[in-house]
């Protein structure tokens, strides 16, 4: 009795066609000119004061230190700036997404009169830069007596005439009949929004929320007209407030601009696929 010896068929790998080395190469350059700034500011950062003001500059430190990150450190209130940027981009995120939730799937499911001119009024916001808004908006906090105070950051963050068209567009793609057979069984139009619309909008609200997110932790001008008490600076205006202090140190400026950049860096790799799948639920509804 003989036995056949069977031996396992190993796959050829097909070598590279020259679409996709060309497609590599283009991803990799891509890859590059993003990566290429975080590196030299990591570089840097780990120079002295002295060898990161040389000209002309050379990317690897010749001494490594830590120095710029200690001295920025010592020099600001680095803990009370992470938690004031938190609390106010948590405030604003959780407000954002609420408003525009809620005003998207009004105006995607009643019909009012005026509705249209009332969509219209709130796209014409998007066309009006912030800093315009600035004074009067000020103006506003100041009579309201907010100014140095949270809400006074907070409040004027939450005008998301961009989110709530984004979901409104996303509300119309979903099927009416999921509600009508809801309504049928006696449900309210609440209870509609809460267990069927919401559910289904996960992955847009998701999105909103990490944009608006990024959008509030990364607001420079607004925090920093309304509120001079360094207890509640955030971030940005804290390390800017610092720089302005001891002039331009550039070993403590890419420090600095590293250690903010930090958290939006972390949520981006922890909710990338958020991210992805909200803009391709907003690109299929054909919109």
């Amino acid at each position: 009795m003989t036995t056949a010896a069977t031996t396992p068929k190993v796959k050829s790998r097909k070598p590279w066609t020259p679409s996709q080395i060309v497609l590599t190469l283009l991803g990799v350059a891509v890859s590059a000119v993003f990566v290429a700034p975080i590196a030299a500011a990591l570089f840097t950062s780990l120079k002295s004061e002295a060898e990161a003001a040389e000209i002309p500059p050379h990317w690897l430190p010749k001494v490594w230190t830590v120095q710029a990150w200690k001295a920025l450190w010592d020099t600001g209130n680095i803990t009370n700036w992470f938690v004031n940027s938190l609390v106010v981009s948590i405030l604003v995120t959780a407000i954002v997404v609420t408003v525009a939730a809620l005003a998207g799937y009004g105006f995607a499911r009643t019909e009012f009169k005026g509705k249209s001119v009332l969509m219209g009024v709130m796209m014409t916001g998007l066309m009006i830069s912030p800093a315009v808004l600035g004074v009067p908006l000020f103006s506003t906090v100041q009579q309201l007596g907010m100014v140095d105070t949270y809400w006074g950051m907070i409040l004027p963050q939450c005008a998301p005439a961009a989110m709530v068209y984004i979901l409104y567009k996303f509300f119309q793609g979903i099927p009416r009949e999921l509600e009508e057979a809801a309504f049928i069984d006696g449900a309210g139009r609440w209870r509609v929004f809460f267990t069927i619309v919401l559910p289904l909008s996960r992955p847009s609200l998701a999105a909103v929320g990490i944009f608006t997110f990024i959008a509030s932790w990364n607001n420079f001008l607004w925090p920093y007209m309304v509120t001079n008490n360094p207890d509640l600076m955030t971030m940005p205006n804290g390390i800017a407030t610092v720089m302005n202090s001891y002039g331009i140190q550039w070993a403590q400026l890419m420090a600095g601009g590293l250690m903010a950049g930090l958290p939006l860096i972390v949520v981006f790799v922890f909710f990338q696929r958020q991210i992805v799948a909200g803009v391709a639920h907003t690109g299929l509804a054909g919109q």
